[in-house]
């Protein structure tokens, strides 16, 4: 990855790694590679955001960047990513340029979140016209005209800077879409939903009540810092505990910007995407959506999830870390459904981005029509122990060059054999490195992912973290 891109855009921690200044240079220099594209006229951008005390202070500078290259840019307010992604694709806005006001579609947009990080931390992450995230090349593009030094970018004046706007009512036409993929409503279905302070605070609790399901919302009073804070989908306890405690059916959690969706059944149990992926593509197959029983997931999902998808006579194809690499293999491929373990689920028919609202109506839809528990449809898949940790490093570059690392991977690799499988890999988004063993036996596997992550901590000075 580059000096700022990571594998889910620019991240870092707010008014210190990711400064105002910083957003408004990738504001000025997004829009001159964005303008290079445009050939109808003065661009237009929408730009969303997560519940983040920073949020708005980005959201202004990023904003000033592209009106100072002549781009004008709509608002969203508080919305999920995938809300931005669709909305760019599909919904005109209306543009303010030299010849007064008009219909226009947007050029790019732009969702200021870091997902599931703490709340000091915050993120910008861009979309094209059409809701793909910008490929590796235009990103570096970008990049580099950031770390130029001297700003040589054009500066309009008069009628041609951009202006800002704001339109809280265009996430309406995101609501009106997502609802239209349950037509059969969710009624007799008792969830609870925890939108971790995040930017699904309102709208998944909206669109769920709406189609009729008796929702238990927890976590749903943002305050610019408790985003993440011991809830949402890395933290699934007070989840777990709400749903046996009044025994509902079950549990959906979403993360910071609710681009992902993992969910517990009724008895506590997680249940995570490659369960829910498998879930949804039965039911997808059943009913017609799905031509094929083929999904692109990553190289974390489980071998479980890749004998299952073999059974039904389909192949699961493995990408890199990152929905954004499962996305270019579907697209590529042809592929309706891909996702993350870790609840990154794409319906590419619905969405051009992990999705956790779609997901989790494409869930409860299979529920629904299946008439059975969800712990009973995720017992479909049989799980390998599987161990993943984190070590934190001060640097996550030169682990793969160091020799003594390589040849204890080689030495795990070897001891598995053919009964499991070992990836290690460097986080794109925080400073870590993480290690993955999957297994027969499960002592074994903890015992091989320990070894390698005191490995690392010796060789690259860092701290064991748990996963």
């Amino acid at each position: 990855m580059g000096i700022l891109f990571g594998t889910d855009g620019v991240r870092g921690l707010a008014n210190a790694k990711l400064t105002p200044e910083l957003a408004f240079k990738l504001g000025r220099c997004g829009a001159a590679v964005l303008l290079a594209h445009v050939t109808d006229g003065q661009a237009t951008v929408l730009i969303g955001r997560d519940t983040r005390r920073s949020g708005t202070m980005l959201e202004a500078a990023l904003a000033a960047g592209f009106c100072s290259m002549g781009v004008n840019v709509v608002k969203l307010g508080v919305v999920p990513t995938p809300t931005v992604a669709w909305l760019t694709r599909n919904q005109s806005v209306t543009g303010v340029g030299p010849a007064g006001s008009a219909a226009v579609r947007p050029a790019a947009g732009v969702m200021i979140s870091a997902s599931h990080n703490p709340s000091p931390d915050n993120g910008i992450k861009f979309f094209d016209a059409k809701g793909f995230k910008l490929p590796d090349e235009i990103e570096a593009e970008i990049e580099a005209l950031v770390l130029a030094g001297d700003d040589a970018l054009p500066r309009p004046v008069g009628k041609e800077v951009g202006t800002i706007t704001e339109d809280l009512t265009l996430v309406e036409a995101y609501v009106d879409h997502v609802t239209k993929l349950a037509p059969e409503g969710l009624e007799g279905l008792r969830i609870a939903v925890d939108t971790g302070h995040g930017a699904a605070w309102e709208i998944a609790p909206f669109v769920l009540r709406g189609l009729g399901a008796d929702v238990k919302v927890l976590h749903d009073a943002p305050d610019g810092d408790n985003i993440n804070d011991g809830c949402g989908s890395t933290h699934l306890d007070i989840l777990k505990r709400e749903v046996i405690t009044n025994s509902l059916d079950l549990g959906l959690a979403f993360d910071g910007d609710a681009d992902r969706l993992l969910a517990v059944d009724h008895a506590g149990n997680e249940v995570d995407g490659d369960h829910l992926m498998l879930i949804c593509l039965k039911h997808g197959l059943e009913t017609g959506r799905f031509a094929a029983p083929s999904v692109v997931a990553t190289v974390m999902s489980n071998l479980g999830f890749e004998q299952a998808i073999g059974e039904l006579g389909g192949e699961l194809v493995r990408a890199k870390v990152g929905d954004r690499y499962v996305l270019e293999e579907m697209v590529k491929r042809d592929i309706r459904l891909g996702g993350e373990q870790s609840g990154h689920l794409i319906f590419l028919d619905d969405n051009t981005t992990g999705d956790g609202l779609i997901s989790a109506l494409r869930v409860l839809s299979a529920i629904r029509a299946a008439a059975k528990p969800l712990r009973e449809l995720a017992a479909a898949m049989k799980d390998y122990p599987q161990v993943l940790k984190n070590v934190r490093v001060g640097s996550t570059e030169g682990w793969q060059e160091d020799a003594v690392i390589q040849r204890e991977i080689a030495a795990a690799t070897a001891t598995l054999a053919e009964t499991g499988r070992i990836l290690v890999r460097a986080s794109g988004t925080e400073p870590l490195i993480r290690v993955m063993v999957e297994g027969q036996e499960a002592a074994l596997i903890h015992r091989l992912a320990d070894h390698l992550c005191e490995i690392i901590q010796q060789r690259l000075v860092g701290t064991p973290q748990p996963a």
